[in-house]
């Protein structure tokens, strides 16, 4: 009996993750008027230098085991600041695209589509990564490789260009931003 009420509050659990990721919940009104001033700046390459296993090898090999783990942690620390950015970029830019997946160009909302799906799916990347990030920070030397987040963020910044070019073709991504 405990295992069924322990397995059923796990499902409730899921449920209420995935609605949270794919409504984007964190976002309010007025964030949605000006997007690009709420937006956060996320340096992929540096987030793909700290989560990268040959760089932290490096470190290990180059470093004490106390120093290691210091300076891992802060890695660590930074990684999952620039995923939580990445993934509250995504929310605002989940409720940006879904305006344009009800426009009457075709191709516009075809770009609308293909940047909600990628956004829901950074989403989904960023709440199983953070975790994962957080654990490499307790036990140092977990291998971690959340670098999907880096792909995924790199395909939604294509797709915000496209949809930007798509709806505002004399005026470019910033009149979308």
């Amino acid at each position: 009996m405990t295992t069924t009420i322990i397995l059923v509050l796990i499902s409730l659990l899921a449920l209420v993750c995935l609605l949270w990721l794919a409504k984007g919940r964190t976002v309010s009104a007025n964030i949605l008027q000006n997007p690009g001033e709420h937006m956060r700046a996320v340096d992929v390459e540096a987030f793909r230098n700290l989560v990268d296993p040959e760089e932290e090898e490096f470190l290990r090999t180059n470093l004490s085991p106390p120093e290691f783990r210091r300076i891992q942690r802060e890695r660590l620390r930074a990684a999952v600041e620039y995923v939580s950015c990445a993934a509250q970029n995504a929310a605002i830019l989940l409720r940006v695209a879904d305006a344009g997946r009800h426009s009457s160009d075709p191709a516009t909302a075809e770009a609308a589509e293909k940047l909600v799906d990628n956004a829901i799916r950074l989403r989904l990347y960023a709440s199983l990564a953070i975790p994962r990030l957080y654990l490499g920070m307790i036990l140092p030397g977990t291998h971690i490789s959340p670098i999907r987040i880096a792909e995924s963020y790199e395909q939604i910044t294509r797709l915000v260009v496209l949809l930007g070019c798509l709806q505002y073709p004399t005026q470019g991504i910033s009149a979308a931003l």
